[in-house]
């Protein structure tokens, strides 16, 4: 990656936001505790194999510090059963409540405080330790075989993508659980399908757009991938995020969701070496994935899915979500321009307090960063000649 003093000023932005490694090693912890809990000797489970997998942010490398320290941690995880036949015999309900007596097992015995929350889509533990964090686990079986080679002839027809690259994201699809299926409590084998994992090979896809943009990124897809270093497009999602964090600080329900920002920049991303350039372009061509008809902005692995299902949807209208993404995209434009564009310390030191919650001292932007000391103004001094009092 290209170092310049915009660089620069844009890599001490994430280096403030980025997780310390004393609380990425926690989550990491946690995640294999959880992970040995449901392998253990006389787990419910020991005779079925279980796949546990990270999603989301941390999957993706993109988490970023909460804006406020009391704020907490999250890290979404699936739990895999591969039981043949499972659907022929089982409803959603019981996977499920299978899943979830394990986890209530571990809750008591790691000494959880919090009852076990069940969500929608998942489970969620709640730790309250030296860290506010809390784990979603979401419970699924894989998609049969027949359904697989449905789901490689809908990328392809959609996409256009690679043979090989369907099958790898094909062979991740997972039937999920949803208490608002309406065949959650029946058994059927019409469950809804996600791949969190096959989108994860998709932005890892989109990240090595230019191998010369890369941070000499080594990752892992299981259990909790670790980017050694992270790639330029893994920075700017950071970037992008923090500043939605900040404007939509106070008004949380009606924020650009997570999802759809990485979708959209991901595809926007063109192989950009340096985040300066990367940023503006990406910011630039984003509206440009948003489709006028649904899905608006459809899962780059699912092209069925739609991220933006909340905009058109009576139910949420009053968040005016559509509205606020467009505004969000057109501020962060303006104010990473502006972070790129101004010399003076002053400048520099307001946007970033005002646009990312972030403080950096005058002295360390002049001395490390090279911005100046706004110069006073210069007054003109007139020498007029003096004047004698009025003498009779």
């Amino acid at each position: 990656m290209q170092t310049t003093t915009k660089n620069n000023i844009l890599l001490e932005v994430i280096e403030q936001l980025d997780l310390p490694e004393s609380i990425d090693r926690k989550v990491r912890d946690r995640y294999i505790s959880l992970s040995k809990w449901f392998g253990r000797e006389n787990s419910s489970l020991r005779d079925i194999n279980i796949d546990i997998f990270s999603q989301g942010s941390f999957a993706l490398g993109t988490t970023i510090k909460p804006l406020k320290e009391d704020e907490e941690y999250d890290l979404d995880m699936g739990c895999k059963l591969d039981i043949e036949g499972y659907k022929d015999s089982h409803t959603q309900e019981e996977l499920k409540q299978l899943i979830g007596q394990e986890l209530e097992l571990y809750r008591n015995r790691v000494g959880i405080e919090k009852p076990l929350d069940e969500k929608r889509r998942c489970w969620r533990l709640e730790y309250k330790d030296e860290v506010g964090f809390h784990l979603d686990i979401v419970p699924c079986i894989p998609l049969e075989n027949e359904r697989k080679v449905i789901y490689e002839s809908r990328l392809l027809e959609a996409y256009g993508y690679e043979q090989t690259f369907n099958q790898d994201v094909a062979h991740f699809a997972v039937n999920i659980t949803d208490t608002e299926n309406e065949n959650y409590s029946t058994v059927t084998d019409e469950w809804n399908i996600s791949n969190p994992q096959g989108y994860v090979r998709w932005f890892q896809q989109q990240m090595q757009k230019s191998k010369q943009g890369i941070f000499e990124s080594k990752a892992s897809i299981e259990p909790v991938p670790k980017y050694e270093q992270k790639t330029v497009l893994q920075r700017c999602i950071q970037l992008l995020k923090r500043h939605r964090d900040n404007m939509f600080e106070d008004n949380k329900d009606s924020k650009p969701i997570s999802i759809i920002i990485t979708t959209l920049a991901g595809r926007a991303y063109n192989g950009e070496q340096s985040l300066e350039e990367a940023i503006i372009n990406i910011l630039n061509k984003m509206p440009q994935y948003i489709h006028s008809q649904r899905p608006r902005v459809p899962n780059p692995v699912k092209p069925e899915e739609d991220f933006t299902d909340r905009w058109d949807n009576p139910e949420f209208s009053h968040l005016n979500l559509e509205a606020n993404f467009r505004v969000w995209l057109n501020q962060a434009y303006l104010d990473f321009k502006k972070l790129l564009e101004k010399e003076k310390i002053e400048e520099i030191r307001s946007i970033l307090n005002e646009s990312f919650s972030l403080n950096v001292s005058s002295e360390r932007l002049e001395k490390e960063f090279g911005y100046k000391v706004a110069s006073m103004p210069t007054v003109q001094v007139i020498n007029t000649p003096s004047i004698k009092p009025w003498c009779p």
